[in-house]
C-alpha cells in the first residue's frame, strides 16, 4: 500500500518567508509549471486553495477528497509576518525556543495541530481500508508532512528532523497490517516533480 505525500507548490508568501498557515496565497509562476507522471487510485487534499491548485496541476481531472484536518498549523496573529517582522516580539521568541508548549496568539498549539492532522489521517485510512485501495496521493502542507513522517517513517526521528520540499513528493510504502495497526511504513521513496514538458 502506497500513500504519497505532496507539499503544495511554492507560494508568493513562502517566497518571502512569511508564516502561512490558514491564510492562503497564490502559487508562484514557477510552481504553475509543476507536473508528474505518477498516478494513484485515489486523492486527498487540504481544503486550502494552494493545495487544491497543486492537485489540479499534478493530477488533472482527478477530484481529491478535501479534508480541512490536513491544513497547515494556524499561526494566528503571526500569519503573513516574517521572522524579521516578529524577532523583537517576546512571545514569538518564546515560541521559537519551545514551539511544542508555547502557541501563537489566536493560533493553534502544537498538540492541537498534530491531533487534527492525525484525525485527518484516520479519516483517510477508513476510506483506504474500506475500499481496499493500493495507492493514494495526499496534497497537503509542510507541517502536516513533517508530522506524518515523524509518526510513520521507518526511521524514528522528531518533527524538526524532516524536510518537506515543494519540488518532490514522498511515497510511504506500508503493509496492510501495518496500516491497520497504525504502525510505521517499511520504506520511503522520493517522487521528483518536473516542469511541464520536460522529462
Amino acid at each position: 500500500m502506497v500513500i504519497a505525500l505532496f507539499r503544495h507548490g511554492l507560494t508568493e508568501e513562502n517566497k518571502r518567508k512569511a508564516y502561512l498557515g490558514w491564510n492562503d496565497s497564490p502559487l508562484t509562476a514557477e510552481s504553475m509549471e509543476m507536473s508528474t507522471t505518477k498516478r494513484y487510485e485515489s486523492y486527498f487534499s487540504s481544503d486550502l486553495q494552494r493545495c487544491i491548485s497543486t492537485s489540479e496541476l499534478l493530477f488533472p481531472n482527478r477530484y481529491p477528497v478535501l479534508l480541512s484536518e490536513l491544513r497547515e498549523m494556524n499561526f494566528g496573529e503571526w500569519e503573513g509576518q516574517t521572522y524579521e517582522e516578529l524577532k523583537e516580539n517576546k512571545r514569538y521568541c518564546q515560541w521559537l525556543a519551545d514551539p511544542e508548549n508555547v502557541l501563537p496568539p489566536k493560533g493553534e498549539s502544537f498538540y492541537e495541530f498534530t491531533s487534527r492532522v492525525q484525525a485527518g489521517w484516520n479519516k483517510m485510512l477508513e476510506i483506504i481500508l474500506s475500499h481496499e485501495l493500493k495507492s493514494c496521493a495526499v496534497i497537503t502542507h509542510g507541517g502536516a508532512i513533517r508530522y506524518l513522517l515523524s509518526k510513520y517513517a521507518p526511521e524514528v526521528k522528531d518533527f524538526w528532523s524532516f524536510q518537506a520540499r515543494h519540488d518532490q513528493g514522498i511515497e510511504l510504502v506500508f503493509s496492510r497490517e501495518a496500516l491497520r495497526g497504525d504502525r510505521r511504513c517499511t520504506s520511503l521513496l522520493e517522487v521528483p516533480l518536473m516542469a511541464k514538458g520536460h522529462g
